[in-house]
């Protein structure tokens, strides 16, 4: 009898501690990436000339997640290392290609209101002012503080300050690349059918100049205010964008620019679909650059968004370059396909020149504002349930006027192809 109840009390502590492990564990999650690509360059973001030699490699991301919630406070963290196939000795004594990716917490004081500091990623609407960038094997990620506010509506504050250097004195700042210090507002309602969104964005870039042989830093300031609208009925969906930046640049010019997008998707039978739209992203004439030294930068810069995923995947245009330029004008269509776990995707952009193009070598004759058109095609295919492959090919047709801006020869073959493999494994939930 004695030993019936020694057992049965033993089972219920195990049973009582099997089920406290499994509560502890189900908010504890350990995942993984391993996402290697393939690429063939012959044009891919500048035009080439003839003489040209196409590039290969193959770039791969690994990584590693956790993630850990427990009652009110929840814990991200990823490590990643980002690497070209080849680019370590095979016999390598050390290497430092691990990076952090994210690594934040967030208190909860209630069910609606929250805090979320440390590196983290932003991703807001369609990703046009704020993205992680996930296309790019390193992502993007900012190290700041969140305050989320979620109820009826989304209303999420951003605040940060950055330095490079542990310093004494002054809050100088070398990295230009960088905002010194950042502030957003940004506030999301769905109505019915109608969603809406709204953003402000309080820009800070150090901007350095030379004074009496030295270093003099100021900290400038531009202001980025826009809204997205979407609307959804039966098999149409329409949405469209529009942003204005005043204030300063990073040069410590006056800004004055703006950024519209407008398009709908419909949904056709038996997995087809159709989609079309419109983006002006507003540039600085160079006829007004030329003729007057004071002149107001007109041209609107996406700041912290996805770019890849806008304007061409051949990444022509504000991925890294096309900035303070004379902007875009980017007229799209496409045909997608779904069926199982297949999807495809053509896009056909036509670009063209948001302001004025001189032709140096014709009396600074202005140009047409034709850039090009370009091609884009892409599939993926999901093989289980952490597993997919996609692949793609694209084609620039670029203009007279393309060459003059970038460099290299429009009528050259200028294409780009790439295939990549995802694994996302989850190790422990």
């Amino acid at each position: 009898m004695k030993c019936d109840y020694i057992y049965l009390k033993t089972a219920g502590l195990t049973i009582l501690m099997i089920f406290t492990f499994s509560q502890l564990f189900a908010q504890f999650q350990l995942s993984g990436e391993f996402r290697p690509r393939a690429e063939y360059r012959h044009g891919f973001k500048n035009l080439v000339t003839d003489d040209d030699k196409a590039a290969f490699q193959i770039s791969q991301r690994t990584r590693l997640n956790a993630g850990y919630q427990f009652e009110n406070m929840k814990f991200g963290l990823s490590i990643q290392d980002i690497r070209l196939w080849g680019e370590t000795p095979q016999l390598v004594a050390a290497s430092n290609r691990m990076m952090l990716h994210q690594a934040w917490a967030e208190y909860g004081f209630n069910k609606n209101f929250a805090v979320k500091m440390g590196r983290q990623e932003l991703v807001y609407d369609d990703a046009r002012i704020f993205g992680n960038v996930d296309w790019a094997q390193q992502a993007r990620t900012h190290d700041l503080a969140l305050l989320k506010y979620e109820k009826n509506f989304k209303m999420h504050v951003g605040l940060a300050f950055n330095q490079q250097n542990d310093l004494l004195r002054t809050t100088n700042y070398d990295m230009t690349s960088n905002y010194k210090t950042l502030q957003f507002l940004w506030y999301q309602r769905k109505i019915g059918k109608l969603g809406f969104s709204m953003l402000f964005l309080n820009n800070g870039m150090e901007y350095k100049k030379i004074e009496n042989n030295e270093d003099v830093y100021k900290t400038v300031f531009s202001q980025t205010i826009g809204t997205r609208l979407t609307y959804a009925t039966g098999k149409t969906s329409f949405y469209g964008n529009a942003y204005y930046s005043g204030g300063k640049d990073a040069a410590d010019r006056k800004l004055s620019a703006y950024n519209t997008m407008i398009g709908l998707d419909y949904n056709l039978e038996n997995g087809f679909g159709l989609g079309a739209g419109w983006e002006l992203l507003s540039g600085t004439s160079q006829k007004e650059k030329q003729l007057n030294a004071n002149y107001t930068n007109n041209s609107f810069n996406p700041f912290y968004g996805t770019n890849h995923k806008f304007n061409g995947f051949m990444d022509y245009f504000y991925v890294g370059n096309h900035l303070n330029s004379v902007g875009l004008s980017d007229l799209y269509a496409n045909l997608s396909y779904k069926k199982g776990k297949a999807s495809y995707l053509i896009t056909a952009h036509f670009f063209s020149a948001a302001n004025d193009v001189i032709n140096p070598s014709q009396n600074n004759e202005l140009m047409s504002k034709g850039l090009g058109t370009e091609i884009d095609f892409s599939l993926a295919y999901k093989l289980n349930d952490f597993a997919a492959l996609s692949a793609g090919y694209s084609q620039m047709f670029g203009t007279e006027t393309l060459s003059v801006l970038r460099g290299g020869d429009h009528k050259a073959t200028n294409n780009w192809a790439w295939l990549m493999v995802t694994f996302k494994p989850v190790f422990l939930k």
